[in-house]
């Protein structure tokens, strides 16, 4: 027989808690059952008064109540209750109660037709949306999550791949004999931004293919395609085949000199995110990545960098500026996910020069200005470049490194977003000016023709 009635009764009223063995005594008998009782809640006894050995004892069970004549005061949760004994009927069997005070008490299952509710969630970031503004929003909805892949509705990281490009483009495009007219600088600089575009694409998936565990932990990464599912591994690297095929593509429209200086830049794009995670210096295998077109622009334009010692020195200098600038650019974005990092083992130089950041920024800045400063000097460029080019980036560094609160995230993002175009945006002018100064002769024939005597150019 089940549990008496009014016992599990009290059981739903709230007074139950864990089993406890209670007792009943009628002579020499002895019957051991167990009623369930919350733990922090007061505790319920029973007992049995029998008036003879031959009766039906007769158990009582005492239970709180709010006061009686034979009431016995209790104190639970700061409250002052009071229990009393109430008789158990006489027709319980007490038989059917569990007889042994070790074994847990029964209870039989409970169905239940509602669905269970899912677990609460654990953070308070909105959930994934789709865009409803800008490019990506004009795609189809099955486009969009290879769109983001490639963060192609974030082109930040496309202009920092591509001035480095650009500034070998015009730094080199003097140096050629004659010198390179603006209609076929136009052309090689609309192929190296698309060239740019492509690569940073394939960089970014092959990035999040290797980081795809590691992402839904960071909160900026967290909605990330691979991150979220809503893009496979497999496809993954089938789009990612595909970009580094276009990327050939394009790669055999330049000079075929242009190849053996291009394939090594691949390694260094599928080995950068593995540098997170033994180095606290990814960020200079980022430099060394990104900063790759500093060399590129001086076979584009036909010239043999290794045939020529001042244009080697001038491309070596330029690339070591450039990695120089990719790394302080990307100490400051670091910024934005130094807690994620350290949480979930991620290395990065913002977390190793956590205490002293500043200081190692404006060191990188000096750095950069004086290397290129040096690429300059090596194929004799004139005022413009170093007032417009290295004076521009001086300032402009000087100022990010000044104003940038490394604690705000939006601060970071905004220095990150626009310190491209105000830096890069300097040495730009500075080199488009001793362009155009070289192109019409505004410094004399004569020091233009010793500054091609000087670069030794051998074009291929």
């Amino acid at each position: 027989m089940a549990a008496p009635l009014f016992l599990r009764d009290i059981s739903r009223s709230g007074l139950a808690r864990p089993p406890q063995t209670l007792g009943w005594k009628c002579g020499n008998a002895r019957m051991l059952g167990s009623i369930s009782y919350h733990k922090k809640r007061w505790p319920i006894s029973a007992r049995s008064s029998c008036t003879s050995s031959t009766s039906r004892p007769t158990p009582t069970i005492r239970v709180p109540t709010h006061g009686s004549r034979h009431s016995q005061s209790w104190r639970g949760r700061g409250q002052s209750l009071t229990t009393t004994n109430l008789p158990i009927p006489a027709h319980t069997n007490l038989t059917s109660i569990r007889t042994s005070s070790s074994s847990p008490p029964h209870h039989p299952p409970q169905t239940s037709t509602t669905t269970q509710p899912p677990p609460p969630r654990t953070s308070n970031h909105p959930p994934y949306t789709p865009p409803t503004t800008g490019l990506l929003s004009y795609l189809p909805p099955s486009w969009v999550p290879y769109a983001e892949l490639i963060r192609l509705d974030k082109p930040t990281g496309t202009y920092y791949l591509f001035f480095p490009c650009l500034f070998s483009t015009l730094l080199a495009a003097p140096l050629t004999t004659p010198i390179t007219p603006p209609i076929t600088l136009i052309h090689t600089t609309l192929l190296f931004l698309t060239g740019a575009l492509i690569m940073r694409g394939a960089g970014c998936t092959i990035n999040d293919l290797w980081d795809r565990n590691l992402d839904p932990h960071v909160t900026r990464t967290r909605l990330r395609p691979l991150a979220r599912g809503a893009i496979n591994p497999r496809s993954a690297l089938i789009f990612t085949s595909a970009q580094l095929l276009t990327g050939l593509a394009l790669l055999l429209q330049f000079p075929s000199s242009c190849l053996p200086y291009a394939v090594p830049s691949l390694i260094l794009v599928a080995t950068y995110p593995l540098a997170k995670r033994i180095t606290h210096y990814p960020q200079f295998i980022l430099g060394l990545t990104f900063s790759w077109g500093a060399i590129m622009g001086f076979p584009a334009l036909g010239i043999d960098i290794l045939s020529s010692a001042p244009a080697l020195t001038a491309a070596s200098c330029l690339y070591a500026s450039c990695v120089s600038w990719t790394v302080l650019y990307d100490m400051i974005y670091a910024h934005m996910d130094i807690r994620d990092d350290g949480a979930v083992g991620i290395k990065s130089i913002a977390l190793r020069h956590a205490e002293d950041t500043k200081l190692v920024l404006s060191g990188l800045a000096v750095l950069q200005v004086g290397l290129l400063a040096a690429a300059g000097m090596a194929v004799g460029a004139g005022l413009v470049f170093f007032v417009g080019g290295c004076g521009g980036a001086a300032g402009t560094l000087g100022l990010m490194v000044w104003r940038v609160k490394l604690g705000d995230v939006r601060n970071c993002w905004w220095w990150f977003r626009w310190g491209c175009w105000f830096t890069g945006g300097a040495v730009v002018v500075g080199l488009g000016g001793e362009y155009v100064m070289r192109l019409e002769g505004w410094y004399g024939d004569e020091r233009g023709g010793e500054m091609r005597e000087r670069a030794m150019v051998q074009q291929v």
